[in-house]
This record gives structure tokens, C-alpha cells and sequence, in this order.
């Protein structure tokens, strides 16, 4: 397995000091200086608002995009997570995923992690007291997500959650402990829910993989979220073998995909595993990108931790949110 990143190697270190190897800079990545400040592109009509949303399990201000009047009703909502010393308005310029809302009259939230919570402004996904239901950040961002809903009169089916690195792990546990708020979840570069108990755990799950834990709720047959996974084959920050573990917690151990692809875009290869379910819905793609790093993979050098070669997670992930088939 790949060496630990800087700031990982000695156990004795504080919590921040572990997590903070989350955001180092990744081969061929783009991070961006710190003080340089991000210029988001509003189409006309479109809004960004910054707001804050408090309850029993927390408060955190929060990015909001609104598309355009012209778009017509919005038609969903997508919770987006970013990474370990990362910003709202960072990831929000390095997905260009506002873009995709536009263009699908979506809303786009983005909670900010504050350093008070984690030093490095990570998602605590490798805490227990985390990785539950009715408890901790998950309880919070679904109490955030569900004032959205119900502003908006929005439905499970047009809620959804994506995040990267520990924000990815994040919306991972989200599709697990709340299938009944979010109907899919975009998982870029993460750790299934249970891979980490504890700092050691968490060290050794993004140096060699981790354990995941069974998606209890799809086993009793309640609500399921479905699942779009993208991990990079050269990733050294978080090992690949974490995305297949996102899969067999989803789909139990070795599932027989219905369909793998295999291509390139703008000269980045990978592979592509579809799992249908009973009656032919897509339950789950995976994503393995070949030679990519730690990285958003198809994003845009403004923002940090992003690969401009494709695909182009950011569109993919919509596209699957709202169930559109591409060949």
C-alpha cells in the first residue's frame, strides 16, 4: 500500500494533525493558494446566498444556489460535501456543478465544516458519534436538507447528496442512515460508513482500505439510495480499495455488475461496473479512473483538489440523480 500522506505517519499527533494528510495536494491536482479569491459564475437570474441553519444537532452557515426563474418550479435539490480544508465557495468553483443545476433548475447546497468542529475542517466521518441516524452531522444535514424540501415542496425523489474525500464518506453515511431524505448519493474519492472508529482506524482505512458496515436499512427492505461512485486507481491520499467497499456495503460482497464500459475522455481511461436491481433500475455505478489521483475528476482549476480530465463527475452525477440514460 502507498505510504501515509505527510502529517499521517506518527500516531501521537493530534486529531488535526491525522486528518490533515485529507488535503494535501494530490499528483496532477490543483490547490488552490490560500488568499486568492474565488469569482463563482452566477448565470443572469440565477442567486447565491449565504445562510445559516441552526438546530438540536448543530449550526453551520451554508451556500445557496438558485437557478434561474426561467428554468421554471425547481425540480430538486443536491446537498453537496467538500473535503478536508476545503471551502462553500471552493468546491463550489472547482465542481462546476452550478452549472448543471442551471441547466436542470436545481438548488445546490453547500455546509461549511467549521474548524471548531474539526481542525481541518473535515466531515467527522470516522467518528461513531457520527455515523448514525438522529445524532451528530448527519442528523444536522438532514435537518438542513429537510427545511429545503419543505420550502420548496420537494419529495424524496428529487433530493440528493455528493461529496468529496471526507465529504464524500460523509454522504456515504447519508445514503445509508437516511434513504428515506435522499434518493441518491455521488461518492467522489471516499470511505464507506463504518470504515473508521477512530483516528487509528481512519489512518489505516485511507492507507489500506477499511471495513465497511452492512447497509442495514436496504437489508429490512426500506427506502434505498442509489449509489455513484468515482475513486481514482492512483489515488495516495485515499485507496482505491475503499470505493469497493462503498460497493459491498451497498450491494453485499461480490456483486455481479449488468454492464461494464470501458473508455477514455480527453485521454483519462476507466471503467465503468452498472448494477441493475430487480427489473432493471440502476442501482449503483461504479467509476474506476485510470492513473487519476486525489482529485474531482472533469473539474475546473479554480477550485482546489480538482483533475481537469474527464469524465466529468459533476454531469455524470446529475445525470444519474435524475435518472437520465446515457449510452
Amino acid at each position: 500500500p502507498p505510504s501515509p500522506p505527510a502529517g499521517q505517519r506518527r500516531s501521537r499527533q493530534p486529531l488535526s494533525r491525522v486528518l490533515e494528510g485529507l488535503a494535501r495536494r494530490p499528483a496532477g491536482g490543483d490547490l488552490r493558494p490560500k488568499g486568492k479569491a474565488l469569482q463563482l459564475e452566477i448565470p443572469e437570474g440565477a442567486s447565491v446566498e449565504r445562510l445559516r441553519h441552526d438546530g438540536p444537532h448543530g449550526a453551520r452557515d451554508y451556500l445557496l444556489y438558485r437557478p434561474s426563474a426561467e428554468r421554471g418550479p425547481v425540480r430538486g435539490v443536491i446537498l453537496m460535501l467538500h473535503g478536508c480544508n476545503q471551502t462553500a465557495d471552493d468546491f463550489a468553483a472547482g465542481t462546476h456543478i452550478n452549472a448543471q443545476a442551471e441547466k436542470h433548475g436545481l438548488l445546490v447546497v453547500y455546509p461549511s465544516q467549521t474548524t471548531a468542529d474539526n481542525a481541518a475542517a473535515c466531515w467527522n466521518w470516522f467518528k461513531p458519534g457520527h455515523q448514525a441516524r438522529g445524532a451528530g452531522e448527519p442528523a444536522f444535514l438532514a435537518s438542513l436538507t429537510r427545511k429545503l424540501m419543505k420550502q420548496h415542496g420537494l419529495g424524496r425523489d428529487a433530493v440528493f447528496v455528493a461529496g468529496l474525500s471526507a465529504g464524500g464518506a460523509m454522504a456515504a453515511i447519508l445514503a445509508d442512515v437516511y434513504p428515506d431524505v435522499f434518493s441518491a448519493a455521488g461518492i467522489h474519492s471516499g470511505l464507506a460508513r463504518g470504515a473508521a472508529g477512530d483516528v487509528l482506524g481512519a489512518m489505516s482505512a485511507m492507507r489500506s482500505g477499511g471495513v465497511a458496515s452492512p447497509d442495514q436499512r436496504a437489508a429490512e427492505g426500506g427506502p434505498r439510495a442509489r449509489r455513484i461512485v468515482f475513486h481514482g486507481d492512483a489515488d495516495t491520499t485515499v485507496h482505491p480499495s475503499n470505493a469497493a467497499m462503498i460497493v459491498a456495503a451497498a450491494l453485499g460482497d461480490d456483486p455481479a455488475p449488468s454492464r461494464i464500459t470501458k473508455r477514455s475522455v480527453r485521454g483519462r481511461g476507466y471503467v465503468r461496473r452498472d448494477y441493475a436491481g430487480p427489473g432493471g433500475p440502476v442501482l449503483l455505478e461504479w467509476w474506476m479512473l485510470e492513473g487519476a489521483g486525489h482529485a474531482w475528476s472533469g473539474g475546473r482549476a479554480a477550485g482546489s483538489y480538482t483533475d481537469p480530465a474527464g469524465p466529468d463527475a459533476s454531469a455524470q452525477m446529475v445525470r444519474f440523480f435524475l435518472g437520465n440514460k446515457v449510452a
